[in-house]
């Protein structure tokens, strides 16, 4: 079968609905300002539209695996859009993928991401307004929770639907979002001075502290 014509793809209005879903939801919570705030809402921005691009559109990696998936699971209907979820059909599960333990866990990574973007936008534009270090809420924990929440919508989409290129551009995206903490830790330290080198020294970068030392 054409996956272009597949019921399953060719569903462009369904990219553009759900990418701006996303987007939007993403945007209230963000707010980007500066360069560096539009470069890290424009790398997350062009994951999440490669995604339902695939998701809806064309299926650019099941299109490339065919041969293989065929041939290793023979007698499946690759261009479904159950069969789009590759980790169950990879690893033989069962049943409806929207119901197995990792698509529910992705759910738990995509809400967690957005809600702790929540939390630390309102806390980071609190302390823009007053011109003070952001070191509540989410802050308190690690210095670039921002980041961090953006990462794991991000681990949580890979989880219910992989693809080829959202899993290239994930190392990369990973590697933006370490060089602009460091871009944004030495802006802070040149205007807060002492008191944001005390953050720094106290404060994990991306991963809280486990214990107290």
């Amino acid at each position: 079968m054409n996956p272009i014509n597949s019921p399953s793809y060719g569903l462009w209005f369904m990219v553009v609905i759900n990418s701006a879903i996303f987007l939007i939801f993403a945007f209230s919570f963000t707010r980007p300002k500066t360069k560096r705030d539009w470069r890290s809402f424009s790398a997350f921005s062009a994951f999440v539209v490669a995604l339902f691009a695939e998701m809806y559109g064309f299926p650019l990696t099941i299109f490339l695996l065919s041969g293989w998936l065929t041939k290793r699971y023979p007698g499946i209907d690759i261009y479904s859009h159950t069969e789009g979820h590759l980790w169950d059909t990879i690893f033989n599960w069962k049943g409806d993928p929207h119901l197995s333990f990792l698509h529910i866990f992705s759910g738990i990574a995509i809400a967690a991401g957005f809600i702790i973007i929540a939390k630390s936008w309102k806390v980071l534009y609190t302390a823009q307004q007053k011109h003070v270090l952001a070191t509540e809420g989410p802050y308190a924990k690690i210095r670039h929770p921002q980041y961090v929440g953006f990462v794991l919508v991000m681990i949580g989409f890979l989880m219910q639907w992989p693809t080829l290129l959202t899993l290239v551009m994930f190392p990369i995206l990973i590697a933006m979002y370490i060089h602009l903490a460091k871009v944004e830790e030495k802006e802070m330290l040149g205007e807060f001075g002492e008191p944001y080198q005390h953050y720094l020294d106290i404060t994990p970068k991306f991963w809280p502290k486990t214990h107290k030392t």
